[in-house]
């Protein structure tokens, strides 16, 4: 039996929490949740507690234009609050695990917290934020010291549909950039830009969608997370990303969806588990997020089959591009550079040089986006935003080209260009080459900077299982196929490629390491 009709909201506009709530009341009994340690949440429930805590948050002052601030792990609860915070016109800002204290303390100062959501397992973060800023007010997503259980309050509130307040030029979020030093750039995403990010989501007529989220809701996995549950599917939550609990869910759970970084995908491939795991409800494996290597790629495709889908997009700009799985093709997977994909739809993509003339097919320069998904500018920094965001193009600070078929392929970034004697070094290019290299698994290249202000080339690089490498042999390596502007200066060799906490290289992290 379908669930009450959600109310109309009086600005006539329909923000995408009211369309997933409207997804979800055409069947109540469906199961939309399945945390990590096997617990099940039904769809009309979950609404019902969606509408609890968006008229428990009205009632601690929170409305449109108000900022709510979420900490917490990959839970239901979460998911359930940042809905109720944007029902209600509210912008939410999601902090997870693994940033600086000082960090999270700096962006709770400048987006002006009214009030902090924490989970009680992200206590010992919370204290440490806590002992640096305090916001408004601090609420528990369940029994904890820190402030009121929300949702024991919100669980005696009215559970019937509450029209939304949100508008379509409104702020749903602040997404800030990654990393683990430094201070982040606040990114405004409005209500319109992200429902049309949902729009270019599409899934396998008929089939509904299982989503395994291994990833932090914050990023990506949230944005499948909603797609998912427009589409009548379900998601299964894990706190993090662990390759043998991954495997062992796909073949549990039936998975049918799973979004991986490059990193991450090649810690799936090299797992022992892998071969003997029932994968045959994987219906895709969407890829992104940092470069990727074609040989993994390549072996990717062997593993797993006509299932990858490589998306790439920023924050400022959305979705930007996209390589169905039937353009894994061994031509595309065998140069030394894989295409990111071709246009979505209603995206416009343009080459441009430094003075911002568009080039042609085949000549590089920076990528510049036109797109109904872009930030509507950097959170109180104007001039950032003037910089980045020229007549309606986000200027993204990556280089690349398009060929003569409209597909693009990314160089590098043009901060991260490491400038040596002699010219210039791409460190995607780099790595793309150490990775053909049989006994290396993952790698790393970053540029230090020597006391006299130079630069030199660093590479971390992992080798495979029950392989070996030595700084030496790689050298000579690049050597060979390079020449000595690329050869790195030194090669560490490590056991893994440190993350930051989205799965990204970490390499302010081996950057502050290695110049020591």
């Amino acid at each position: 039996m379908a669930g009450p009709a959600p109310v109309k909201s009086p600005s006539g506009f329909v923000s995408y929490v009211e369309s997933v709530l409207g997804a979800l009341a055409r069947d109540p009994q469906r199961v939309v949740f399945t945390t990590a340690e096997g617990r099940q949440v039904t769809a009309g429930p979950f609404r019902d507690s969606v509408y609890q805590l968006a008229r428990e948050l009205a009632s601690r002052g929170i409305q449109r234009g108000s900022t709510v601030v979420l900490l917490s792990g990959n839970r239901p609860e979460v998911v359930a609050a940042r809905y109720a915070a944007n029902l209600l016109g509210a912008r939410i800002v999601a902090l997870y695990e693994g940033m600086s204290a000082e960090t999270l303390a700096h962006i709770v100062q400048s987006v002006e917290a009214a009030v902090l959501l924490v989970e009680p397992q992200a206590q010992a973060t919370a204290e440490e934020l806590l002992s640096h800023t305090r916001p408004a007010a601090v609420l528990a997503l369940g029994p904890s010291p820190l402030g009121d259980d929300l949702l024991a309050s919100a669980a005696r509130r009215d559970a019937q549909p509450l029209a939304s307040a949100a508008r379509s030029e409104d702020d749903w979020c602040i997404r800030h950039t990654g990393g683990t030093t430094g201070i982040p750039k606040g990114i405004r995403m409005a209500h319109a830009g992200y429902a049309h990010a949902l729009g270019t989501l599409s899934f396998d007529a008929g089939t509904a969608p299982r989503f395994l989220a291994c990833s932090p809701l914050a990023h990506l996995a949230g944005l499948i997370t909603d797609s998912t549950l427009l589409a009548g599917g379900s998601v299964v939550l894990h706190r993090g990303f662990d390759p043998h609990e991954v495997l062992t869910a796909i073949e549990r759970e039936r998975i049918t969806h799973l979004w991986l970084l490059p990193p991450l995908l090649y810690r799936i491939l090299d797992h022992p588990q892998v071969t003997g795991t029932d994968r045959s409800s994987l219906h895709r494996i969407s890829y992104g997020g940092c470069p990727a290597s074609p040989a993994r790629l390549r072996q990717a495709v062997e593993r797993f089959g006509p299932v990858l889908h490589g998306v790439y997009g920023q924050s400022e700009a959305g979705g930007i591009t996209q390589l169905l799985p039937e353009e894994h093709t061994p031509a595309r997977l065998g140069g030394p550079v894989v295409p990111v994909g071709r246009a979505l739809p209603d995206v416009e993509i343009a080459i441009r040089d430094a003075a911002g003339t568009a080039l042609a097919p085949g000549r590089t320069g920076e990528v510049t986006v036109r797109s109904g998904q872009a930030m509507t500018g950097y959170w109180k920094q104007p001039e950032l935003t003037a910089e980045v965001l020229r007549d309606g193009w986000v200027h993204t600070g990556d280089v690349g080209y398009l060929d003569d078929e409209g597909y693009l392929y990314l160089v590098d970034r043009l901060k991260d260009m490491i400038i040596v004697v002699g010219g210039h070094v791409y460190p995607t290019e780099l790595e793309e080459l150490l990775l053909t290299h049989p006994d290396v698994a993952a790698c790393a290249v970053f540029g230090v900077r020597r006391q006299d202000a130079t630069e030199e080339v660093h590479a971390a690089a992992v080798p495979r299982p029950g392989h070996t490498v030595t700084p030496e042999l790689l050298r000579g390596y690049v050597c060979e196929h390079k020449g000595p502007m690329y050869t790195p200066s030194a090669i560490h060799v490590v056991d893994a490629i440190p993350l930051t906490p989205i799965g990204k290289p970490d390499k302010s992290w081996l950057k502050a390491t290695y110049a020591r």
